[in-house]
């Protein structure tokens, strides 16, 4: 198959989005009226991945300016959208964007047409980091899915796989919501990339017996030294590509780097409910009132990233200046609005 899922639709004033918790086994689109239903399908992790987030919540201020409440209420079901899981920056950056817009639909639609291009642009940029039929080991979900557009980190692995280079792509179930194993490996059969599941701890035998010559992951906050917040899992595999001197890869838009942060220490973690862990599928696995540490996401210091795959090229150390740089280029509108100015 080479058909893509869309994570966020809006169509006829309507705004919709892919449950993404019943995924593989039911496609169901549901919609978002409001705020609760709006916060709701974030929170819950019907939609998720920080761009998607991104776009759907960029839509979903725009939906909630339409319904003409007053400014102050307005304001305030706003605040709660931008709220809703506090580690994707690119949640609160929809936000404020599409708010301080005088067309908040029109800047809506412009932020889903700019991650496409986006997308796009990581996916021909990170094609020059993996040789023919390299193999690739990747956690959580970061394709089409978790962006709205092309993906990211999987979608360099489809741009690699449309270029003939063939990559076999090693699929992390990552635990505890299996985005992996419930995502991703639907992603790549539908983008035509051959893989492989495998739980998360089997990624250390898998780079001992040589199975592995890159890691890449996504990103859902990244300081200006480097330091990347992604989920729960990716610092043990970026310590053991180091181990087993593996380069470490993150694909992520410029949106998803927060300039105003020193390090990771400043980046706050998401910590979810317990029953995340000590359910599957509705079915207790552990006593119900285990004691449980759930933080959504960890933090990999950024001396243990090779790269930085955005859509400006590759960002490599020291990050201290290349992010800085990142930081000086004009925003992505921009150049799409230059570039359309000169055809």
């Amino acid at each position: 198959m080479n058909d893509v899922l869309e994570a966020v639709r809006f169509e006829d004033g309507v705004l919709q989005y892919l449950d993404q918790r019943l995924l593989p086994g039911e496609i169901r689109y549901e919609p978002a009226r409001n705020c609760e239903e709006i916060v709701g399908a974030i929170a819950s992790l019907a939609v998720r991945g920080a761009p998607c987030i991104g776009v759907f919540a960029a839509y979903g201020i725009a939906v909630l300016r339409s319904r003409e409440i007053d400014d102050d209420a307005f304001a305030a079901a706003a605040d709660r959208v931008r709220s809703a899981r506090p580690t994707a920056v690119n949640l609160a950056w929809a936000v404020d964007r599409v708010r301080a817009s005088d067309d908040m639909l029109a800047e809506a639609l412009a932020i889903h047409a700019e991650q496409r291009s986006i997308d796009a642009a990581i996916g021909e940029n990170g094609i020059a980091l993996f040789s023919k039929g390299a193999r690739v080991l990747t956690h959580c979900n970061t394709g089409p899915l978790a962006t709205a557009g092309y993906g990211t980190a999987l979608g360099v692995l489809i741009a690699a796989q449309r270029a003939g280079l063939a990559p076999h792509v090693l699929v992390d179930e990552t635990r505890p919501l299996l985005q992996g194993a419930r995502l991703t490996y639907l992603e790549c059969r539908r983008a035509g990339l051959d893989a492989t599941l495998q739980v998360d701890a089997a990624a250390a035998i898998s780079m001992a017996r040589g199975r592995v010559d890159a890691v890449i992951v996504g990103a859902d906050r990244i300081a200006r030294n480097g330091d990347t917040a992604n989920k729960i899992g990716t610092y043990n595999l970026a310590i053991l590509a180091a181990h087993h001197n593996i380069p470490f890869y993150v694909a992520a838009p410029r949106s998803t780097f927060d300039f105003a942060l020193a390090s990771g220490a400043e980046i706050p973690i998401e910590e979810r409910a317990p029953s995340e862990v000590t359910s599957l599928g509705g079915r207790l696995v552990a006593p119900e009132d285990a004691v449980v540490f759930n933080p959504a996401f960890d933090v990999t210091p950024g001396h243990l990233v090779a790269a930085f795959i955005t859509e400006y090229g590759i960002l490599r150390p020291p990050y201290g200046e290349s992010i800085a740089g990142l930081a000086g280029r004009p925003h992505w509108s921009a150049l799409l609005h230059s570039e359309s100015t000169r055809a």
